[in-house]
């Protein structure tokens, strides 16, 4: 463990070949390998995540429109952490130190006290744990409301799939979703369509030069409860992101845009979401959180 990280203490779990590291500060998880190959685009411990590389995105993921919502006929206006676009961005904790609560070979578990802010007051204790097994990477995220006012919540995550060896443009792409939220030039929702062709991709298919910074809804699940988003690499490893019932929503990016050249079209943000942006406004899929209950969600990770 290493506390001179600008990212905090580093938390190295680890089941046979599989190997993941995760931070103190923000609970990101910065890589993810299983025999020396990449699940996820990683960042060194020596630097910040480029493009919120491994963020958990609490309690709301994605953007509010001017950082401005109702709740409960009460105004609030949260701080403008995308300048640009003129919206609050990806929640409150992802650069606030999270308390180790347990660390074994292969598994570690953080949580966080959200403190009542201006723009958020409201009381939360966030805990995540990531545990590697035979199957992979499974993360379990519970947020519990510890103050006296109903909440507002949504939770989401932010992994960039590596493609391998290759480059993204010829990775194979698949997702379990069959709607398509189309966005403004500020990148938030102005409704929900049906997939257009160039973004369905319910059937693999190479990626090739489209780009991505998108949210989808109609996840579909197996038999087992999940709902699937896989990029296969030319090395013909699968890198995949599989969420349960639990959540709903699929956000997809190939990173053209974003300010890290780093991230630019090096992988794939594969996150899955318990609602889509701006959901503090819209109410859709928004979770009233009253106090003392709990909501939890589950998600994962896998290389086949």
């Amino acid at each position: 463990m290493s506390s001179t990280s600008p990212t905090g203490q580093q938390f190295r779990i680890t089941h046979g070949q599989a190997v993941a590291t995760v931070t103190e500060v923000g609970a990101h998880l910065r890589e993810f390998h299983v025999g020396g190959r990449d699940v996820v685009v990683p960042f060194a411990a020596d630097e910040l995540p480029p493009a919120s590389n491994g963020a958990v995105l609490t309690p709301w993921p994605n953007r509010i429109r001017d950082g401005r919502y109702t709740w409960d006929a009460v105004d609030y206006q949260l701080p403008l952490t995308e300048p640009a676009r003129g919206t609050a961005l990806h929640g409150l904790t992802s650069w606030q130190r999270w308390r180790v609560e347990t660390h074994t070979d292969s598994s570690v578990a953080l949580a966080i006290d959200l403190p009542p802010t201006p723009g958020y007051p409201f009381a939360l204790t966030v805990a995540v744990r990531y545990l590697l097994d035979a199957e992979g990477l499974r993360i379990t995220t519970t947020a519990t409301n510890t103050g006296t006012a109903d909440a507002p919540y949504g939770v989401g995550f932010h992994p960039w799939l590596s493609p391998g060896p290759g480059s993204l443009d010829e990775a194979v792409l698949q997702l379990d979703a069959t709607r398509w939220v189309p966005t403004d030039e500020r990148l938030l929702p102005t409704g929900v369509s049906e997939l257009p062709t160039d973004l369905d991709f319910r059937e693999p298919r190479a990626l090739g030069s489209t780009e991505l910074d998108d949210a989808f809804l109609g996840a579909t699940y197996d038999a087992d409860g999940r709902s699937w988003l896989r990029l296969q690499g030319t090395d013909g490893r699968t890198a995949a992101v599989w969420m349960d019932r639990s959540m709903s929503c699929w956000q997809m990016c190939t990173g053209d845009h974003v300010a890290a050249v780093a991230a630019q079209r090096t992988g794939l943000a594969a996150e899955p979401m318990s609602c889509i942006a701006d959901a503090f406004r819209t109410g859709e899929d928004l979770v009233r959180l009253t106090p003392g209950s709990s909501h939890t969600v589950t998600w994962g990770m896998t290389l086949a």
